[in-house]
């Protein structure tokens, strides 16, 4: 049970993890042209297409912390250090990914598909930061002028990075386990 737990887990982790890495790293260059060209509709469905593919896989990478466990259980290695150590970088990937990628993403598209031509005017506008003339909130415009600005990929881009190498640490561990008895 042991050895088809561990092949489901790595199975997993690759199935779902891989693409998640790679979209999301692919993603903050396919802004910037969306950005750029935003009378190009293959930019635009590229970024969209980036951003689901992050969004079904973040939802089935589930998997992999769960059967993680389980063949940790299955080994009596669940209280190794190295385990422990990989499950909270694991938990702290899943922070970065739906809470500073995940959502920097849906901004980014927000404006795409508002048009980059749109974002200067809404800055120009009388109270465009924060309220209009009437009181109501305008934040979806002044999330337009941030996500035009080239800081926002950015800094996507850099959180991409911290969560593409926390899974990498991850992995690392996976396959070292300094210290583990059960052979390596």
């Amino acid at each position: 049970m042991t050895k088809f737990l561990l092949v489901l887990h790595v199975l997993v982790a690759i199935v779902a993890v891989g693409p998640v890495t790679v979209a999301a790293s692919m993603f903050p260059p396919s802004a910037r042209r969306a950005l750029a060209e935003p009378d190009n509709p293959r930019a635009t469905e590229t970024v969209r297409l980036l951003h689901r593919i992050c969004r079904v896989y973040a939802g089935l990478g589930i998997a992999v912390p769960v059967l993680g466990m389980a063949t940790a259980l299955s080994m009596g290695v669940l209280y190794d250090t190295w385990l422990i150590v990989s499950m909270v970088l694991t938990g702290i990937a899943a922070a970065v990914l739906l809470a500073l990628v995940l959502p920097r993403q849906e901004e980014i598209i927000e404006a795409v598909e508002a048009g980059a031509a749109k974002a200067p005017e809404a800055a120009e506008a009388p109270g465009a930061a924060g309220t209009s003339a009437a009181g109501a909130s305008t934040a979806s415009a002044a999330s337009v002028v941030v996500a035009v600005d080239p800081r926002v990929t950015v800094r996507l881009a850099m959180f991409t990075g911290i969560f593409n190498l926390l899974w990498a640490t991850v992995t690392i561990l996976m396959i070292v386990r300094p210290g583990s008895t059960t052979g390596a």
